[in-house]
């Protein structure tokens, strides 16, 4: 293989933003959250490995869509300036085609579930992650968009699992998680915040103004009281809630860190959700596996 084409792929890496992978955590955690209610504990672990590898494919694919609809704003914003498109490395076709291309893959890796149900709704997931970067330009709030493309593995965990969708318990955990996204991808904003005004972008930043920390507290806040109704009507211990209260101080933490609203510590803070997203898998993964350890210590003993 020569050297050209090694760049290529190198440049193809970076598009899908394999270098960077706190957005395929911060996707994956809430479908881990699905995973583990759906099943009850641990999923089958076809459709973990399925779902893992599919979260991994579609926020490459995401990325690559998302800097071809910024093609012409990148290039004015400090910290997206050297992105392939925004650099001229990859052309805008190519990163279309690239994102066509991964999402192909994603559906075959899904086919291989044999779940009509979750192949159905892998179709608006699709369409959701395509459409997710233009309404930087249309709406006030596109992280609310961003947190319905970030929550629709969700449904298609539970479809994956059970075969069918319990929407009471899928739509307490998508509100939950579209809290959560517009909280992270604010603080996200935030640090653009300077760079969007100038070039017409719009954002949670601009729109929440001086309340900005304020209703990002009150988001994280609902997030975590969604998550832990649903924890006391699904019979979690306290292991779960331990995780829930893990998360909090992490998020109060993200709220002092901000105060000066730096755009490097409103991005830092952004980065921190990561442990977020962890803290509450963590919490519900050990409760389900506790009278598991209880009886595997309980027999060495």
């Amino acid at each position: 293989m020569n050297a050209p084409t090694l760049d290529k792929l190198r440049d193809y890496a970076l598009l899908m933003r394999l270098d960077r992978p706190i957005g395929i955590w911060l996707l994956l955690w809430p479908t881990l959250w699905a995973l583990w209610f759906a099943a009850d504990g641990v999923p089958d672990l076809h459709v973990l490995a399925v779902f893992v590898l599919g979260t991994v494919l579609m926020r490459s694919a995401g990325c690559a869509i998302n800097d071809f609809a910024d093609r012409e704003f990148d290039p004015h914003v400090a910290r997206t300036q050297q992105r392939p498109v925004a650099a001229g490395r990859v052309t805008p076709a190519e990163a279309v085609r690239l994102f066509v291309v991964v999402s192909l893959v994603a559906f075959g890796l899904l086919t291989s579930l044999k779940n009509t149900l979750a192949l159905a709704l892998s179709v608006p997931a699709a369409v959701l992650a395509a459409l997710y970067p233009f309404t930087k330009r249309w709406i006030s709030m596109p992280q609310a968009v961003l947190g319905v493309a970030f929550s629709w593995g969700i449904p298609m965990a539970y479809a994956a699992v059970r075969h069918e969708i319990a929407w009471g318990e899928v739509l307490v955990l998508m509100a939950a998680n579209l809290c959560w996204v517009v909280a992270y991808d604010t603080y996200y904003a935030m640090a653009d915040r300077a760079d969007d005004l100038k070039i017409g972008v719009k954002s949670s930043a601009i729109l929440f103004g001086t309340r900005d920390r304020l209703l990002i507290a009150v988001l994280q806040a609902l997030c975590l009281l969604l998550l832990g109704g649903l924890g006391i009507a699904d019979g979690r211990g306290p292991l779960f809630f331990g995780g829930l209260l893990v998360a909090a101080v992490l998020a109060l933490r993200q709220w002092q860190r901000t105060r000066s609203r730096d755009p490097a510590a409103c991005f830092a803070a952004f980065l921190d959700n990561n442990r977020f997203g962890f803290a509450i898998f963590a919490g519900l993964a050990l409760d389900h596996a506790g009278p598991w350890l209880a009886s595997a210590l309980g027999v060495v003993a």
